[in-house]
Formats: structure tokens, C-alpha cells, sequence
């Protein structure tokens, strides 16, 4: 059986909070975006192209072929950059 290693915390920093409004913002594009797979998938490459490593939104949105409803591609990245420079 493991042992656990005692004083490991983990704290709540920047980025973990970042991670948090990021997720949580493209969680409530439900109505665009259906299906919850799909939302963490992107929430996910929304976070490493904040970080300098993925592509724009836009690229991001196509290359992950989303299901996408009641929403252009188009109008959904705007949205989507919109709040992440507010959250950024």
C-alpha cells in the first residue's frame, strides 16, 4: 500500500484560478456548444493558447471540429475572445 507524503498542500494560484473562469465560462456556451466533451476539449486548448503553446480562438474552435449550434464559428470566437480578454 502507498504511502501518502505528508505537507503536500496545494495551493490555489493564478493559473489554477485562470483554468477555473476559463472552464467555467465555455461550460455556459451549453447552448451553443452541446455537448460537454466538446467544451472541456476546448476549454482545455483555450488554456494552452493563453499560455503561448495552441492557435487564435478561431483556429482553435475549427481544428477541434466542434458540434456547434445556433452560432456561427465566426460569431462564437469573437464571443469567446472577447471574455477572455476581460478574464485575462
Amino acid at each position: 500500500m502507498a504511502s501518502m507524503e505528508k505537507g503536500l498542500v496545494i495551493d490555489k494560484n493564478e493559473t489554477d484560478v485562470l483554468e477555473a473562469k476559463v472552464y467555467s465560462y465555455i461550460d455556459s456556451l451549453a447552448e451553443f456548444i452541446p455537448r460537454e466533451h466538446d467544451r472541456n476539449r476546448l476549454s482545455f486548448d483555450l488554456l494552452k493558447s493563453i499560455r503561448g503553446e495552441g492557435d487564435s480562438v478561431f483556429l482553435t474552435i475549427k481544428k477541434n471540429k466542434l458540434e456547434i449550434k445556433n452560432i456561427s464559428i465566426e460569431e462564437l470566437a469573437s464571443r469567446i475572445e472577447e471574455e477572455l480578454k476581460k478574464l485575462g
